[in-house]
């Protein structure tokens, strides 16, 4: 695959990650739909593309995305979801609120947003979701958001299955911790002390990689 040219729909740009790639994306020359839910970081992004503000916590405003990316791009050839909300703290400590948003957001955010891409994707394109190293080994103080991104990877596994068959490839991305400042913005709790983590640039790097080079897996191994 070459980025050069392609119709990327590219969902959390404004976030740590999210901007990371869009750099990555723009310097390979691809056609970029920036995606998230509040435009003033989206306007802050430095690169060109189409911005559209959504909220992807529904179906709708999924199809929505896709619909731009599409009129953007006269197609659509690749999907990034680097949307994300964390919260710490043990179970029984855990509100039920914060559970349900880790779901949402985490879960069913990429399959809503899946679905509504394999409907206007081209032959030959790619899905990739960010579950991260904790969807290989989970973690006390952490488990409702574990389980969260072990849900996402558990479904990119069996959606791989299906896609290849309208031949579209489908990507989870696992990299260990990285320092995109999502840890200091956790809808509840405290994030517990962390050793450094990797560069969001590097990240964005190998992911890319992976996509140009027809990874159909990025474990968190493909990040050292």
């Amino acid at each position: 695959m070459n980025l050069q040219g392609a119709s990327v729909l590219l969902a959390g740009a404004s976030g740590g990650l999210g901007s990371a790639l869009a750099t990555e994306l723009h310097d390979r020359g691809a056609n970029l739909t920036l995606v998230a839910r509040r435009p003033e970081p989206l306007d802050g992004l430095a690169v060109p593309g189409r911005r559209v503000a959504l909220d992807l916590r529904t179906f709708e405003a999924c199809n929505e995305a896709v619909d731009q990316a599409v009129a953007n791009g006269g197609g659509l050839d690749v999907v990034i979801n680097a949307v994300g909300v964390v919260a710490f703290g043990p179970v029984a400590e855990l509100s039920v609120d914060a559970m349900e948003e880790l779901f949402l957001t985490n879960t069913f955010v990429p399959i809503m947003l899946a679905k509504a891409a394999l409907a206007g994707m081209t032959d030959g394109g790619a899905i990739v979701t960010i579950s991260g190293v904790i969807a290989e080994q989970n973690l006390p103080g952490m488990a409702a958001y574990g389980a969260s991104k072990a849900a996402v990877r558990s479904f990119d596994e069996a959606l791989a299955r299906e896609a290849r068959r309208v031949g579209v490839r489908v990507v989870d991305a696992r990299p260990p911790h990285t320092e995109t400042g999502l840890a200091d913005r956790p809808i509840e709790g405290t994030a517990p002390a962390m050793p450094d983590g990797l560069a969001p640039d590097m990240v964005a790097r190998v992911i890319c990689d992976g996509l140009e080079a027809k990874a159909k897996d990025l474990p968190s191994s493909a990040f050292e």
